[in-house]
């Protein structure tokens, strides 16, 4: 059982704030309900970078094996053989979108809104499903932390619409409290708990998500093709006190940081740019080394709430 304790408030003077943090009446929803949607979070030249990244990731995934693929790509079985439906470290896949999307205001004021300034990169992925794909996802909690004496939440960016009734995401509210018993759940409502959110969501708009949020989709006939980025985010001191990373870790995801906002400087440079509070000791000094600091392997793994094992690797 996760013990439950008021997740702790997050001070930013008010001439710290600017107009991508998020206000405390967003911050006590996203903490009532364990997500929160940002309608038209992301300016339309950005999307369309990202957008034209995605495919690139698509393509160059799919011209890797299953066999080759390691932790970059993650395949599912279908009827029809072997499907791509996720894309990891995206940083290193030879697109800049991702590292300028990484260090723009529109993330990272986010990421201290709920994290507060020592924010961790902890995860970046792209997960999706072709056209006609409509498999589903089954109910499941991302991760289960051991106390919630901090936020870890992800950051879903979509790049394509996502409709009710055409495999919308389903979110169970306020399920993020404790771990939950799936296959109870599932048994006892299918896809029809009286308290599931469909959520609609449109290109450009953000969802935010707490990791212990149930939440999932139905499989459906003849959908559309639908992308979303996944950047998750802890703060430092959460990794410090359960893990399962060390601070040496801690270090090597930070370094995505300082890359991020050079690249989003370099790619809008009329733009404000975030101002990064980190604490002091928490800076690490940088590699010198890109091919080294875009891609840092997790090879350890926050155990998610999920009916069987086999759903683990859905999405």
């Amino acid at each position: 059982m996760t013990t439950t304790v008021e997740m702790p408030p997050i001070y930013l003077a008010e001439d710290e704030r600017t107009p991508h943090h998020l206000t405390d009446e967003q911050i006590r929803f996203y903490d009532e309900h364990g997500y929160l949607i940002l309608r038209s979070w992301i300016p339309a030249d950005m999307l369309a970078r990202l957008q034209a990244a995605g495919q690139a990731w698509i393509a160059d995934g799919e011209r890797v094996s299953p066999e080759q693929a390691g932790d970059d790509y993650n395949f599912a079985q279908r009827p029809a053989g072997p499907a791509l439906f996720r894309v990891n470290y995206l940083h290193n896949k030879g697109q800049a979108a991702s590292l300028e999307l990484l260090g723009s205001p529109q993330v990272l004021a986010v990421a201290e809104s709920l994290c507060g300034p020592n924010f961790v990169p902890t995860y970046e992925s792209m997960v999706f499903k072709q056209a006609g794909d409509g498999e589903r996802i089954p109910w499941h909690q991302d991760a289960v932390q051991p106390t919630q004496r901090y936020r870890i939440f992800n950051f879903d960016l979509y790049l394509d619409p996502s409709l009710p009734g055409a495999g919308a995401l389903r979110v169970l509210p306020g399920t993020h409290r404790q771990r939950q018993d799936i296959c109870a759940l599932t048994d006892a409502y299918g896809w029809e708990h009286p308290d599931t959110v469909e959520v609609e969501m449109h290109p450009g708009d953000v969802l935010l998500h707490n990791v212990m949020v149930v939440h999932g989709s139905p499989r459906v006939e003849g959908k559309g093709l639908r992308r979303t980025i996944y950047y998750e985010f802890r703060a430092a001191e959460e990794i410090i006190a359960d893990g399962p990373w060390d601070r040496a870790w801690i270090a090597r995801r930070m370094r995505l940081l300082p890359l991020g906002l050079a690249a989003y400087g370099r790619a809008y440079p009329q733009a404000e740019p975030f101002s990064w509070r980190a604490d002091a000791e928490l800076r690490p000094a940088a590699l010198g080394s890109e091919e080294a600091e875009l891609k840092v392997a997790h090879e350890v793994h926050m155990s998610g709430s999920y009916c069987s094992a086999g759903d683990a690797g859905r999405e």
